[in-house]
């Protein structure tokens, strides 16, 4: 009991209380305090119980990994495109003690236990994929730890006590925060922490592609393994650069935020792969794998073959790919702007830029709407929650005469919309939209500026958490 006392008295300390302002913003660092609280005090309750899960005598660590959210390039990853996204506050938090075995115990608030064994009863490495275990967590796990174990480093067994306040089915991308949360707790733990943000994230897509089973892109665990506002270029997929950018949402008077429409995910896996489909089709067409080996004006040129062959969707969405690729661009240019002139040009041309910005993120929620037509699914047109919260933020702004920006978020059909609301009007735009779509369907983010990392090897200087 003294080690999880120990880390009690540090977690709840004035020092602690400061990194966790920078994590998760003012408002938010007492909830995420007690919630670390929380986790340290079902440790000591499962020793109380007798569950033989955590030594007593081996030291505590506290890990953390965020969601994330897009700010543009919409369905562009998959065909070799260009995205801005950002890490939030919204997080997966654990804490987390080395085992002396190959058993990786992880337990989460609210989800069942997931126990893998990475040895198997002769004590040799069990890693290959396990078809009983595709679609679940214990397949993430033991995909990871292959595929450490493939790019050179050790891994062995931990137990961690965790929980995730990042909205499942939200477009945040739990998945992904645990997966990079997993790969960085073993890397940190057997292999010197001596993986980049990159191959952290290489790592946890390769194990939800071929043992979990989802043919994810890239960016999600990119976003969540690097921290802050990134803009990603995948023109070398294997190899893709990523770009940290400084943005300062609430110094130009902004408050970013999605909205739940509460709509359901099931029965769409048709609808979200189409989209990649369609646009590898229009690129085979011209003998190529993506569209990012082509142009606007190649395809436009041979618009009317498209149109006969292929139909007039797959053009659409292959119009949508080449915009939201300049508009990525334009947009992290313009916050690369607003962040190197901070201190050097007038506020009202910082204002000016940040207005074109969000011009941009209107022009990335219309393209979604009208060109890669992924705000509902036209195998039920009755089911249209994306495009009634678009509506009535569009509403919102008119009605109150204010600039703002909204667009579909993620993969679309279901789900979340995005939206830049002026500080100032925020609980009114709450009250207008969850009298429609139900309390809490709103969700502030913030973009957090560290991604998955244990918290003592980023404020080891400041930090007493160790």
């Amino acid at each position: 009991m003294m080690i999880e006392n120990d880390l009690l008295q540090k977690i709840n300390s004035k020092n602690s209380f400061e990194i966790l302002r920078g994590l998760y913003g003012e408002d938010e660092a007492e909830t995420a305090r007690q919630r670390y609280v929380t986790l340290i005090n079902g440790i000591q309750d499962a020793r109380y119980q007798n569950e033989k899960i955590f030594n007593p005598n081996e030291k505590l660590r506290v890990f953390t990994a965020p969601g994330r959210t897009e700010l543009a390039g919409n369905h562009t990853d998959h065909n070799n495109g260009k995205v801005l996204a950002a890490s939030i506050q919204l997080d997966s938090a654990a804490i987390v003690q080395k085992r002396n075995d190959n058993i990786i115990f992880y337990r989460s608030t609210g989800f069942p236990d997931v126990i893998v064994n990475l040895l198997n009863k002769n004590g040799e490495p069990d890693l290959l994929p396990k078809p009983e275990e595709t679609g679940t967590t214990e397949a993430l796990v033991r995909g990871i730890a292959a595929e450490l174990n493939r790019r050179g480093c050790k891994t062995g067994g931990f137990s961690a006590n965790a929980s995730s306040t990042v909205l499942p089915g939200s477009g945040l991308s739990s998945s992904a925060a645990v997966e990079v949360l997993i790969g960085r707790i073993l890397d940190t733990l057997y292999g010197g922490n001596d993986r980049s943000p990159l191959e952290i994230a290489q790592i946890g897509q390769y194990a939800e592609n071929n043992y979990f089973g989802k043919p994810c892109g890239l960016m999600d665990q990119t976003a969540c393994a690097a921290g802050g506002a990134v803009a990603i270029d995948f023109a070398d997929s294997c190899r893709p650069v990523v770009t940290q950018i400084n943005f300062d949402l609430s110094a130009a008077g902004y408050a970013l935020c999605v909205v739940n429409t509460g709509g359901s995910h099931a029965d769409l896996t048709a609808d979200y792969s189409s989209i990649p489909a369609e646009m590898k089709a229009a690129a085979s067409f011209f003998g190529r794998k993506v569209l990012r080996e082509l142009d606007r004006e190649t395809v436009l040129s041979c618009a009317a073959e498209i149109r006969k062959n292929l139909g007039d969707r797959v053009l659409l969405r292959s119009l949508h790919f080449f915009d939201e690729n300049e508009r990525v661009t334009e947009m992290s240019h313009i916050l690369t702007e607003i962040d190197r002139a901070d201190k050097t040009i007038p506020h009202g041309n910082k204002a000016e830029l940040f207005n074109h910005y969000l011009q941009l993120v209107n022009e990335s929620g219309t393209s979604s709407y009208k060109l890669l037509q992924n705000v509902y699914s036209p195998n039920n047109p009755s089911a249209q929650g994306i495009s009634a919260a678009l509506a009535l933020t569009g509403g919102f702004f008119r009605k109150n005469k204010m600039k703002g920006a909204y667009r579909v978020h993620g993969g679309g059909f279901a789900g979340t919309i995005q939206a830049y609301i002026p500080i100032d009007a925020m609980n009114a735009y709450r009250a207008c939209i969850e009298k429609v779509f139900g309390e809490r369907a709103v969700t502030p983010l913030r973009i957090r500026p560290v991604g998955a990392v244990e918290l003592t090897a980023v404020y080891r200087e400041r930090s007493p958490v160790d």
